[in-house]
């Protein structure tokens, strides 16, 4: 019987001393995604029924997204339709992944803190993109949920400092 108590406290000690506590910062991200991006354009935007235009900001992990859409067609009740144009905000954290970019978070009110009723989408925000092709001022992405181009162009480079979370 006391064989088993000193098997449970070496196990116990095992999995204490194997443990590692993360530190309670942000990660590093991407280099490469550092900054302020916008997406000025939407090829063939006079076509489409609809259209999303980006803003983008990565810093160190995360990510802040400005979405400006713009609709024929009403999706909405009449004062959310907004005559076709309307705003919405998310942010979260991203990782990249080979060739793909994964952004997972919340949609926001403009001032980015958390959005629970209104207008628009609420809840998580979750969208991937394939990485076609990035250099210094350009960074060109394909959208998974709907195969459309998503070109940015860097506005403003940010340097990572790791902020506690």
């Amino acid at each position: 019987m006391i064989k088993y108590h000193y098997l449970i406290i070496l196990f116990c000690l095992v999995a204490f001393l194997g443990c590692e506590r993360r530190p309670n910062v942000q990660g590093n991200g991407e280099v490469f995604l550092q900054g302020v991006w916008n997406q000025d354009s939407v090829a063939n935007a006079a076509t489409l029924m609809n259209y999303t235009q980006h803003k983008f900001k990565f810093t160190c992990d995360s990510f802040y997204v400005d979405l400006t859409t713009h609709s024929k067609v009403n999706y909405y009740e009449d004062p959310c339709y907004n005559n076709g144009v309307w705003k919405e905000y998310a942010k979260g954290v991203y990782e990249v992944r080979k060739d793909s970019l994964f952004l997972e978070g919340t949609y926001t009110k403009s001032n980015y803190k958390q959005k629970v009723s209104g207008c628009y989408t609420v809840g998580i925000y979750r969208k991937s993109f394939i990485v076609k092709s990035a250099d210094a001022g350009h960074l060109y992405l394909l959208s998974l949920s709907d195969q459309r181009d998503v070109n940015l162009i860097l506005k403003h480079k940010i340097t990572c400092v790791p902020q506690e979370l």
